[in-house]
């Protein structure tokens, strides 16, 4: 299914030097999340103060790659006119284990099975020549 993405050209995510560390990470098929050393919690999407103790000390630990579904949607009208060729996809937010929610693809063939709850890994996928962070069912391999 990850290979219908591959040649769509479409925009990509836009890299800061904040985002940095998390885009190479996903490039090298390791999924990394920022970690505030003062409050010890884990921090999604990558910025430079802790959302919870506006603690400065973050750094980049491994996570895990897992997540539960919290929502979704399929969209069958895109934002963009280059994402016409994968529809309908199914947007979701998902809780990553470690804490913080995401918003990301899911990679699954149909709507009907998904269910609040749904475990959830990362599945590196090439779009665009960009590698992203989609998701897709823990059992898949």
């Amino acid at each position: 299914m990850s290979e219908k993405y591959e040649h769509l050209v479409v925009p990509g995510p836009t890299i800061t030097t904040v985002s940095k560390p998390f885009w190479d990470a996903i490039a090298r098929h390791e999924f990394y999340l920022q970690k505030c050393t003062d409050c010890d919690q884990w921090i999604f999407y990558p910025r430079t103060l802790c959302p919870y103790c506006w603690g400065n000390q973050l750094e980049w630990k491994k996570a895990s790659g897992k997540a539960r579904l919290k929502t979704w949607g399929v969209v069958h009208r895109p934002g963009h006119p280059a994402w016409q060729d994968v529809t309908p996809y199914i947007l979701g937010v998902v809780k990553l284990e470690e804490g913080p929610t995401m918003m990301t693809h899911l990679l699954l063939d149909s709507d009907q099975d998904l269910q609040i709850g749904l475990p959830l890994q990362v599945s590196f996928t090439k779009c665009n020549q960009v590698w992203m962070p989609f998701f897709t069912r823990l059992s898949d391999n």
